[in-house]
């Protein structure tokens, strides 16, 4: 296309241009795309011209398709935008043309591009929202959900995937809840979670599945289901979870070679809770000075003063800390540089802080698969993260030099 501008013209069209430059671009975006569009439109009708055998006005016998004039149609495609095309057709209508693929409305990298904005944390409504500025064309709520979709079958597979490969010695349990729909109501549906640290140090996802959190039942299925996926009970040492009285007994049953480690920070909080509020920094650091002991015969004698001292004024503390005092120093029979990711529970509950961040935008969870799908991509991202970081590798030498001093004062005390 040929322009012929004068120069009075131009120098004027200089001028609007240095007073809204933004003018110049959206211009030049809009030729691209037609120019695109004439393009595409262009390809197809040589694509029909191949499918007749002839072009345009040629005659033919013995053929009794035709061409049958054009419809309009829009394809959005990345990094360009939607372009407007003229798609040439036949008579019997058996053309379809391979360059723009039947039913769909933007190309598969698009596609691709909104299925990771969606896991990554944009809700369903704001990418719909956004979508005309960042992809070139509207897309609705319901167009995104439907386009997740498709991520279920690969969701699944991992989901589901053999770990008779993993060599896993610890394991970290819990639950988590979620707001999710459930056929016409909103329901609070926990979701319970397994990480393994295999022999090497690496963290990895086992599996999720919805259940009930306080049910040994529940439990006892999400356990079986492991093990049937090639889960080897007999190489876990140890459950490292939050003290829910089913799961531990299910978890000794389950995995009868392993041990069980209560997280010291879920103890301390049922402790603190028995505690009047004027004496809780007090407690909460002789029980500190127990749990970051340098032995567990330390620790045990840091109890016994721990116990003379707290009795006569709290002893129904005293007695919540007796009751799960052998649980919670489990973790002395284990390599030392492992201590201090094998006292709590942090690395499940960082996952499960994880969950609830990425959830948070969406207030409710549009099912079950919506929610294995989010869990998913929040799963894999968190072990591309934890392969940086395996459990063991920090020098001892370098353990919370806080507590280390902490601890050389409780010895000489």
């Amino acid at each position: 296309m040929e322009i012929k501008l004068s120069l009075t013209e131009f120098k004027e069209l200089c001028k609007s241009i240095q007073r809204r430059p933004e003018e110049l671009f959206k211009v030049m975006r809009e030729e691209i795309r037609e120019t695109i569009g004439q393009y595409l439109s262009e390809m197809i009708e040589m694509e029909l011209t191949d499918f007749l055998g002839r072009k345009r006005y040629e005659r033919c016998r013995g053929r009794r398709n035709y061409r049958n004039g054009f419809y309009r149609r829009r394809f959005t495609l990345k990094k360009i935008g939607e372009v407007l095309m003229r798609v040439a057709r036949d008579r019997l209508g058996e053309f379809r043309p391979r360059v723009l693929p039947r039913s769909k409305r933007y190309e598969e990298e698009l596609r691709q591009d909104i299925c990771v904005m969606y896991l990554t944390g944009i809700s369903t409504r704001t990418l719909s929202m956004i979508s005309e500025k960042l992809l070139g064309r509207k897309i609705s709520a319901g167009e995104v959900s439907r386009v997740s979709k498709e991520l279920v079958e690969a969701v699944e597979r991992w989901r589901t995937r053999d770990l008779s490969a993993e060599k896993v010695k610890y394991l970290f349990l819990d639950g988590v809840n979620f707001k999710m729909r459930v056929t016409d109501s909103v329901e609070n549906v926990p979701v319970l979670v397994a990480v393994g640290v295999r022999e090497d140090g690496r963290r990895l996802v086992l599996g999720f599945q919805a259940g009930d959190k306080e049910s040994a039942s529940t439990w006892r299925e999400f356990f079986k289901d492991l093990k049937r996926r090639g889960l080897r009970a007999e190489l876990v040492k140890l459950g490292i979870m939050d003290g829910l009285p089913a799961l531990e007994r299910v978890f000794r049953e389950e995995f009868v070679k392993a041990e069980v480690q209560r997280c010291t920070v879920h103890v301390s909080r049922n402790v603190l809770a028995k505690v009047p509020r004027k004496l809780k920094a007090e407690v909460a650091s002789d029980l500190r000075g127990i749990f970051y002991a340098p032995s567990k015969e330390r620790a045990k004698q840091l109890f016994q003063v721990f116990r003379q001292k707290w009795e006569p004024e709290i002893p129904s503390a005293v007695k919540c800390l007796a009751n799960s005092l052998e649980s919670c120093l489990t973790f002395f029979k284990f390599p030392p540089e492992e201590w201090i990711s094998l006292r709590t529970t942090n690395i499940i509950e960082r996952l499960n802080k994880e969950f609830k961040r990425r959830t948070k935008v969406m207030e409710i969870v549009a099912g079950e698969r919506a929610c294995y799908n989010l869990l998913a991509f929040i799963c894999l991202k968190m072990e591309l993260h934890w392969r940086e970081t395996p459990l063991g590798k920090v020098l001892k030498s370098m353990f919370l030099p806080q507590l280390t001093v902490l601890n050389e004062f409780t010895q000489n005390s």
